[in-house]
């Protein structure tokens, strides 16, 4: 069995409104100096499979249809 942890941000020049709430939020909490926030999301996943290459194959492919939305996302890929 292995895991995987992908990671799913919003391209460059995406508009993150997300990530520019929490920075507003930020600085209205008193945390000064935070010029930029871009937010995403972490999704780990059990295999059930050792073959390591065989594992990043597939969890590439689950990004590629289901995972991110590879117009305005970028994804990495961790086999751990």
């Amino acid at each position: 069995m292995m895991k995987a942890r992908v990671t799913v941000m919003l391209k460059t020049g995406v508009l993150d409104v997300q990530g520019e709430a929490v920075r507003r939020a930020l600085g209205t909490l008193g945390f000064a100096g935070v010029e930029g926030v871009r937010q995403g999301k972490v999704i780990e996943l059990d295999l059930d499979t050792t073959d390591r290459a065989r594992a990043e194959e597939a969890v590439k492919a689950m990004c590629e249809k289901l995972l991110a939305n590879t117009v305005i996302e970028k994804y990495t890929v961790e086999i751990l």
